[in-house]
């Protein structure tokens, strides 16, 4: 046979052109019918009477069996007892799956007449195989809000046998808060619910296991059980509900992977995550659904394998639809049928023929039988044979098979041999490639690698080897500026397009051009379609922070704030923008540093700073804000900004608390300048104050001598009363000073009036009158307007001053303090008795 679409016959080499008998074809139509699964060697019919051979031995006759291209040998002749038995294990099931008739077609060929007859053989089926469930153990949830009524699509099971040896019945038992409902509808398949009989109370039982019986109806009965285990949920009001109860939808089966053979849909009337609806496929035949995929959240079901019409017709599976928020669910069926395409060439075997035939043969003689054969069904499985018309030869067709008869007595001496081709369909290129779709849409996440395969597309063409032969190319898009060849590149032989660059959301959000698919046909056909290929946007982008601005000089934002806000108070707003989009630029605001926590808030998806409570005296001036500026993507990337807020009430002391900001002075540097200030002054104050009273303490003691005489005695005088002088022991006259301390509204003032006394010389009480003031200080401050009697000594030693006080009347009580500048520690020592 040369090419795929002609068969030439060689091995029939005519050398004879005679036969010594001629034959004519008998067609004929035999029945059988056996049961499924019989032993191999089983009875399946006399055929030696059926063929009215009996008593004639068929070895002697050339009795044999023809079977189609592909067909597995079932059956064999007894030529002992001339019937047909089985010669295989037949499984009804394997072969015909659901097909409700079984029928495995031969012919039986008797070469001793060269009479060809067809057998039918029917397999009918038995209860051979039992229920059984795709899973062991079913899980449903349902709300104890719930009410009785409600109901739970089951998985169904499953059972390939046919008619009453399939399933018939279900049952359950394990709880009286259940109950089944079996429908059959229209198309024969059987929806098997449960339903809810009695309130649910989760608090009072959180799991129901149940047992699923099904039964068939063979005899014996066969069964298959499965566990359910029924979850009790807090309330979920609304289940999800499909929009059909079954979705079925025509493919054809040179339908490309990747592509949407369809959509299902289910609808939540729940709000949040109540209401969200997942996707989930669930197996219900021995088909292979692994080439179907389902995407959980769009619900669309796209293509992972190939499709194969002569393999399955048809593909059937389970959607469940369930929600997030409380586990409600509701199920659809899927059927997905196939459609037969002209994808198979004919197929040619020799049954039969004969080599040499004698030169004085008869015309009509049978010299070739051939088996022709497309797997296609339909129209697209019909073959048609031709052979030359300058060759001594007839065709006829007898379904399947073809004779090849002489038209005429053949003549050796005319041409010895005779070399036939038979050519079954001769393909021209009468069909452009055609896409399955209108029109392509894909998707690409930005910052791809170079050279990555964004998607990939195909076309069809029915034709033939070369006609059929498809290049794809790109069509540059006149939109562009540079060329699009820079940005994609498609393989003109698999129809996948490569990135051939990185791409960047922020500059392309998409790309739309076209693709033609040529064939190698001459001429050639071709076809084109529309694509548009959307960049998805990735989290690439940080926050970028428009207000406050960051200063130039790297100083952080000032704002300011009354201290006599109110709880709310707008103190700024903080603005920042993101260039990437969707959830990528959802920015959140978030205060991660306070000078005082609690102080302010920052709104979440605002970013307004505001005041949380009132302002305290204790509350610091100023006040130190981070706030960071978060976006919603995955991994999150993040901004921050320092922003300094000022606590004032007025123009001025806004001014003043800015200019001590920015531009802060070195306390301690000032400190110490007054100190030495402070020093210098008070030094000089009380050495002054020494000199004053030791000139009137010397002048009266020149007129105190007048009155001294060796009588007085110094036993009643104070000791502090005595000072050292030069060694030479004298007693001084005490000065007596009252010290008159008022009090005003602003300022304290102490009055110092010298006083005489009239006695030093005795124990007698001092009885001093009043004098000029010779000191007065100020900045002291007394609880009480108060005067007290003092005696101050005051002695100048090692560049110190110490005063020694002695209260000599008694006061209630006494406040004072002592303000020499900057609270200088050194100076003053004061004790009071």
């Amino acid at each position: 046979m040369e090419d795929t679409q002609t068969c030439i016959c060689k091995k029939g080499v005519l050398q004879y052109l005679a036969i010594i008998f001629a034959c004519k074809m008998v067609s004929g139509q035999i029945h059988y019918s056996i049961p499924e699964e019989m032993h191999k060697g089983s009875f399946v019919g006399n055929i030696a009477k059926d063929l009215e051979m009996e008593g004639v031995k068929i070895s002697e006759n050339g009795l044999r069996i023809i079977l189609n291209v592909g067909m597995i040998q079932y059956f064999a002749f007894n030529v002992n007892s001339g019937h047909l038995e089985t010669s295989e294990r037949i499984d009804r099931e394997e072969i015909c799956g659901q097909v409700e008739k079984c029928i495995l077609k031969f012919q039986i060929l008797l070469e001793s007449k060269l009479k060809l007859y067809a057998i039918d053989v029917e397999i009918t089926d038995i209860n051979d195989n039992a229920p059984h469930f795709p899973l062991w153990e079913q899980e449903l949830e349902v709300s104890e809000a719930s009410t009785p009524g409600f109901r739970v699509p089951l998985s169904e099971a499953q059972d390939p046998d046919l008619g009453t040896n399939s399933i018939q019945s279900y049952q359950l038992r394990g709880s009286s808060h259940f109950s089944l409902d079996t429908q059959i509808g229209k198309n024969g398949f059987r929806h098997t619910e449960l339903i809810l009989e009695k309130f649910l109370d989760r608090e009072e039982q959180a799991v129901y296991n149940l047992i699923l019986t099904a039964s068939d109806g063979g005899d014996p009965i066969r069964t298959g059980t499965a566990e359910i285990k029924v979850i009790v949920l807090d309330a979920n009001d609304n289940a999800p509900v499909f929009s059909q109860p079954i979705y079925e939808v025509n493919v054809k089966e040179n339908i490309p992977k990747g592509s949407i053979i369809a959509t299902v849909h289910a609808t939540d009337l729940d709000e949040g995550l109540n209401g969200e609806v997942k996707y989930f496929l669930k197996r219900t035949t021995k088909l292979d659904i692994s080439i179907f995929h389902l995407n959980s959240t769009t619900g669309e079901i796209t293509l992972s394998g190939n499709l194969d019409y002569e393999e399955s017709t048809f593909y059937e599976f389970e959607v469940q639809a369930k929600d997030w928020g409380g586990g409600l669910s509701d199920r659809s069926k899927v059927v997905i049928l196939v459609t037969d395409l002209n994808d198979n060439a004919p197929e040619l075997a020799i049954t039969f023929v004969i080599n040499s035939v004698p030169e004085n043969s008869p015309a009509g003689t049978v010299i070739a039988i051939l088996n022709a054969r497309d797997r296609d069904s339909g129209d697209n499985g019909e073959v048609k044979c031709s052979i030359p018309s300058n060759l001594p030869f007839a065709q006829e067709n007898n379904g399947e098979f073809l004779q090849f008869r002489d038209r005429q007595s053949p003549r050796q001496e005319q041409l010895p041999t005779y070399s036939i081709t038979v050519t079954a369909v001769l393909d021209i290129n009468d069909n452009p490639p055609l896409f399955l779709e209108s029109k392509y849409t894909s998707y690409l996440l930005e910052n791809n690698p170079k050279g990555v395969s964004a998607f990939s597309l195909k076309a069809r063409d029915p034709d033939w080897e070369e006609n059929a032969r498809i290049t794809y190319s790109i069509i540059d898009s006149p939109m562009w500026d540079s060329p699009l060849s820079s940005y994609l590149s498609i393989n003109s032989e698999t129809g996948t397009i490569y990135a051939l660059s990185s791409l960047d959301y922020e500059e392309i959000q998409e790309i739309q051009f076209h693709v033609r698919a040529q064939d190698g046909g001459s001429p050639s056909l071709n076809s084109n379609v529309s694509v548009t290929l959307f960049i998805l946007d990735q989290n690439d982008n940080v926050p970028e922070i428009l207000y406050p601005s960051p200063p130039a000089d790297g100083s952080t934002g000032i704002e300011l704030a009354p201290r006599s806000s109110e709880p709310g108070y707008l103190v700024t707003k903080v603005v920042a923008v993101d260039a990437d989009s969707g959830q990528n630029s959802w920015l959140s605001y978030q205060l991660i540093r306070a000078t005082e926590p609690g102080l302010f808030t920052v709104g979440l998806h605002t970013g307004e700073i505001r005041t949380a409570r009132l302002f305290l005296e204790k509350d610091a001036l100023k006040q130190i804000l981070v706030v960071l500026v978060k976006d919603n993507g995955q991994p999150p990337l993040s901004a921050s900004v320092t922003l300094t807020v000022v606590l004032a009430d007025s123009i001025p002391a806004i001014l003043s608390d800015l200019s001590n900001i920015s531009a802060p002075v070195d306390p301690q540097s000032d400190l110490t300048f007054y100190l030495v200030i402070g020093v210098v002054f008070v030094s000089c104050l009380f050495f002054t104050f020494l000199l004053v009273l030791l000139t009137i303490r010397l002048y009266r003691w020149k007129n105190s001598k007048l009155l001294e005489s060796g009588s007085v005695h110094f036993s009643g005088v104070p000791v502090s009363q005595f000072v050292g002088m030069d060694g030479v022991r004298a007693f001084l006259q005490s000065y007596c000073h009252t010290i008159s301390l008022t009090r005003d509204s602003r300022k304290s003032h102490c009055n110092f009036h010298e006083e005489n006394c009239s006695n030093t010389l005795t124990n007698q009480p001092l009885t001093c009158g009043m004098s000029d003031s010779i000191l007065a200080c100020g900045d002291l401050n007394l609880k009480n307007d108060e005067q007290i009697l003092v005696k101050v000594s005051l002695i100048f030693q090692s560049n110190s001053v110490f005063y020694d006080a002695h209260v000599i009347d008694s006061v209630s009580a006494l406040s004072l303090k002592l303000h020499y500048f900057l609270n200088l520690e050194k100076f003053s020592k004061f004790a009071s008795h």
